[in-house]
């Protein structure tokens, strides 16, 4: 299944590395970060609720690991779910000239305010990282589904940025993802208003979930 990038992280100006090989395992992980990335930034469209509809089962499919699970449920309900009903809900769980009912920003679960101090601790991260926010993005780079982006272009490499190794992709998202997510993704998973988005969520907990486990294993195995 292809998800066209969301264009929220771009490269920076840096330094030429060589490129690190790409296993089919890693171009798995980079798709889900592209596909989380895109449906938390937006919306989903009618292609791409036609594209996971008929996306391929994870594995053993609707049994088995959360994971599968979460999947499963999320293919069927692309496969029922009408892309003017997504819109509406995108637009009751995270667009509001107020206050929207959520705000997935690292920020705001971090510190309570938007804009706050993790944003610049991430900012100076991501300058590091020879990344920065895309010209003409309409979130801060601490949304996330902005960090899920970033993510994919740790793992996948992009345009003037070759992949980072493994160790990068552990340091960034155990300071940037894992501190807050859990609670951000219950918080949208319990909401009575949520539906689609109740299994996007569902789906995104039991894949950093898997995340988590990969990264604590590798660093058993450095020890």
């Amino acid at each position: 299944m292809q998800v066209h990038a969301t264009r929220s992280m771009e490269a920076a100006p840096g330094p030429a590395t060589a490129p690190l090989p790409l296993s089919g395992e890693d171009q798995a992980r980079a798709d889900l970060y592209a596909l989380l990335a895109r449906l938390l930034l937006a919306a989903p469209d009618a292609a791409l609720l036609a594209s996971l509809a008929e996306a391929d089962p994870i594995c053993g499919g609707e049994g088995g690991h959360p994971l599968e699970q979460a999947w499963y449920k999320l293919t069927i309900a692309a496969a029922i779910t009408e892309a003017d009903a997504v819109a509406e809900e995108f637009a009751e769980l995270f667009v509001s000239v107020g206050t929207p009912r959520h705000n997935p920003y690292e920020s705001r679960y971090l510190s309570g305010f938007l804009n706050d101090i993790p944003l610049s601790v991430l900012r100076a991260d991501l300058a590091e990282l020879h990344l920065a926010r895309a010209a003409g993005a309409g979130d801060f780079e601490d949304h996330l589904g902005a960090l899920c982006e970033t993510m994919r272009l740790l793992v996948a490499g992009g345009p003037g940025l070759p992949r980072q190794p493994l160790a990068i992709q552990k340091w960034f998202f155990e300071r940037h993802i894992a501190p807050w997510s859990a609670r951000c993704l219950a918080d949208i998973a319990n909401d009575p208003q949520a539906s689609f988005y109740r299994l996007v969520a569902g789906f995104a907990q039991a894949f950093f979930a898997i995340e988590a486990e990969a990264f604590a294993f590798e660093e058993s195995i450095d020890d």
